[in-house]
């Protein structure tokens, strides 16, 4: 930091003998709230010409708090390099030096407004000799000489001249018209703190630097110079990109705006107080001024707010709070759409306990996974189709709060991967009984369980990895959208992602419509095939009918309304989908039929070879008797009919004077001959039907 020590003399001394702490520039920072408040009531007395005693007993009134004097550095160094030239020539034999120094030197500075030498008896203190330049403008021809009377009375200058101090006048070691110097630089001279002159009337600040004698006794000189400050500018908001290159970094942060509530906004700052507005922050809003208020009006509503005597600070220059969720706004209405928690509560609680019913069914099968029932629809791909169920269910607890990050990743995953699960469980039961009804063959097809999950596990597979890059590499987010009130809440985003997995899905739905097509006059034990087709239509019915209601009934709906349409979906989606494939296996076990075979079935030509299909059957399971039975007759009939039919062709062929009798193995229609089984006719098939 350092300091300039000076000992002080009896001898009348300029600014040069007072002590000078090095303080850095910005010593704002440092500066107390009541000297900056001081100052900016002058500048107020100033700017409103209320001046009193100013410029009647008092020709200048300085301020209380230092600014920065580096952007006029070019003027300082010019007056320290006259000093210097001035102490080494002498200042009382070369008064012509004095005036070519003042005039063409210091004057000529653009920052510079005025310039004196004064040359000073060390004795006496007398007045030598004085030059004194003042800038005056272009059409006046440049500097000019001004004569001063105090000077040409012989008198040394008086100590109230705010560029003139002696050791008589001040009581201390620095005087109080001084600032302090920057760190580390070391100054011949001082700074005075700002000031208004009234002969000027202008904002100025003088730099002083004395002229010590050559010699131990002699004449002393004087140098000091006016800058001129009116340019600058007072500039009380925060200090920010847009703030001015000549603003005032003291007065920065001094406004008297609520800082909580409001921001201030610099309006054309210059030499005045209370130069900005304030505005009402984003989320607060106001009812008086249209939410901006004059600063000078605020500055008066401070002064009474800290003398007590009005609470108008408070209650019409402050802001009040937006809504919740408002970013704007310029009155108190809501701006996020309001979430009806019971209702939502509501449906919330019918999903979670649909949750808890498909895993007590879940156990429910599984007791009883013996039964005839159960056993032929095998197990393992009905707990899958519960499984899948209980996550679609749980897709209702993901959108049920404020949606965010977490929640939409949570519902993506609970909404394609139960649907996956679910679908393709159910897709390839129906499957399995397409490529049984499809064979034309007497080699019977068989299709285990095992079989089917490797043709699963696949499909599922590719599900998680997509699930899991798009969580990885674009995670689900919730962005506000608004409703058809203009009330704003959060949906999660859908973006190419969505987009292309509800492709895929349309996709492997339409698979599955096809499969259900080809099966449609199949027959089954229990009727599951056909229950199952029904279950896989419904879901597509469904989805179909519920993207058309988001889309074009529904667009701008309310998150209640989006909420009970996807409560909606699900249950008729997967309720439906529950009680068409367990309703009637549920119904048969509590009748105590659920070890029964399907007569109904049985009767229609359903056997137990085409049912079962290896479905249910896994190698410990004991063999079925009445199924080994069943197979046995089927083939033995087969072969019977086969070698009947065989024995009558060649019959025809040996002895073709023999012809048809009506109600014979042959028959003669429209075509030329055709040749009835006699098993076709047993099982009541038309005449001219092959086997």
């Amino acid at each position: 930091m350092g300091k300039k020590p000076f000992v002080r003399s009896r001898e009348p001394v300029m600014a040069a003998l007072i002590i000078c702490t090095a303080l850095s520039s910005g010593v704002s920072a440092l500066v107390k709230k009541d000297d900056i408040e001081s100052s900016l009531n002058v500048i107020q007395e100033v700017s409103a010409q209320s001046l009193g005693s100013l410029c009647v007993t008092e020709q200048f009134r300085s301020l209380t708090v230092p600014i920065d004097t580096l952007r006029f550095e070019s003027a300082r160094q010019k007056a320290d390099l006259a000093a210097t030239l001035l102490q080494d020539l002498g200042v009382a034999h070369h008064n012509g030096l004095q005036d070519a120094i003042s005039k063409n030197i210091l004057v000529s500075d653009p920052a510079v407004l005025a310039a004196r030498v004064l040359a000073i008896n060390a004795t006496n203190g007398q007045l030598i000799n004085c030059a004194w330049w003042q800038k005056q403008g272009l059409e006046m021809g440049g500097p000019k000489k001004v004569p001063e009377t105090v000077m040409e009375a012989g008198r040394r200058p008086s100590a109230d001249y705010p560029w003139y101090e002696d050791a008589d006048s001040s009581p201390g070691l620095r005087s109080p018209k001084f600032i302090e110097s920057p760190p580390n630089v070391s100054y011949r001279g001082w700074w005075t703190y700002p000031y208004y002159s009234c002969s000027a009337r202008r904002w100025l600040m003088s730099y002083s630097v004395p002229i010590p004698p050559p010699g131990r006794r002699g004449l002393k000189g004087f140098l000091s110079l006016d800058v001129d400050i009116s340019h600058l500018q007072v500039d009380q908001c925060e200090s920010g990109p847009l703030t001015p290159t000549n603003a005032l970094s003291i007065f920065h942060g001094s406004h008297k705006c609520h800082n909580l509530t409001t921001e201030s906004a610099a309006q054309v700052p210059s030499w005045s107080r209370g130069r900005y507005e304030c505005r009402c922050r984003d989320g607060y809003f106001s009812t008086h001024h249209g939410g901006v208020f004059n600063g000078t009006l605020v500055e008066v509503a401070w002064e009474e707010h800290v003398e007590n005597s009005s609470d108008t600070w408070e209650t019409i220059f402050q802001c009040q709070a937006c809504a919740p969720g408002c970013h704007f706004c310029t009155d108190p209405s809501p701006c996020l759409a309001t979430f009806h928690w019971p209702f939502r509560i509501t449906l919330l609680s019918i999903s979670i306990f649909c949750v808890f019913c498909t895993l007590v069914l879940n156990c429910f099968m599984f007791k009883h996974r013996k039964l005839k029932v159960f056993k032929v629809a095998s197990p393992i791909f009905l707990s899958i189709t519960l499984l899948g169920c209980a996550f679609m269910y749980l897709e209702m607890g993901a959108i049920f709060p404020v949606l965010d990050t977490y929640f939409c990743i949570a519902t993506k995953w609970t909404r394609h991967l139960g649907f996956c699960v679910t679908y393709t469980a159910l897709l390839m039961k129906t499957w399995r009984v397409s490529l049984t009804y499809r064979v034309k063959s007497a080699h019977k097809v068989k299709l285990t369980d095992k079989q089917l999950l490797q043709w699963m596990v696949p499909i599922l597979l590719i599900m998680l990895i997509y699930l899991g890059t798009w969580t990885l590499s674009d995670t689900p987010t919730a962005e506000e959208i608004m409703d058809n009130k203009g009330l704003r809440f959060k949906q999660c985003v859908y973006n190419w992602w969505d987009h292309s997995l509800a492709i895929g899905e349309v996709l492997f739905l339409a698979w599955g419509i096809r499969v259900c097509y080809n099966v449609r006059n199949a027959e089954s034990l229990y009727n599951e095939a056909r229950l199952i087709s029904y279950a896989i239509y419904n879901i597509a019915i469904v989805n179909i009918l519920m993207i058309a209601f988001h889309l074009f009934i529904f667009p701008r709906a309310g998150p209640d309304i989006k909420y009970f349409l996807g409560f909606v979906r699900t249950q008729l989606s997967t309720t439906t989908t529950i009680a068409l494939v367990f309703g009637p296996k549920i119904i048969r076990v509590l009748s105590g039929q659920g070890d029964q075979w399907d007569n109904r079935a049985r009767s229609r030509g359903v056997t137990a070879s085409f049912s079962l299909n290896g479905i249910g059957l896994v190698p410990e399971d004991t063999p079925d008797l009445f199924q080994e039975n069943e197979e046995l007759k089927e083939e033995i009939q087969k072969l019977a009919a086969q070698i009947e039919f065989m024995k009558i062709v060649h019959m025809e062929i040996n002895n073709r004077h023999v012809k048809p009798k009506a109600g014979g193995y042959f028959t003669t229609l429209n075509t030329p001959l055709a040749v009835q089984s006699p098993l076709a006719k047993q099982l009541g098939g038309k005449p001219g039907e092959e086997l």
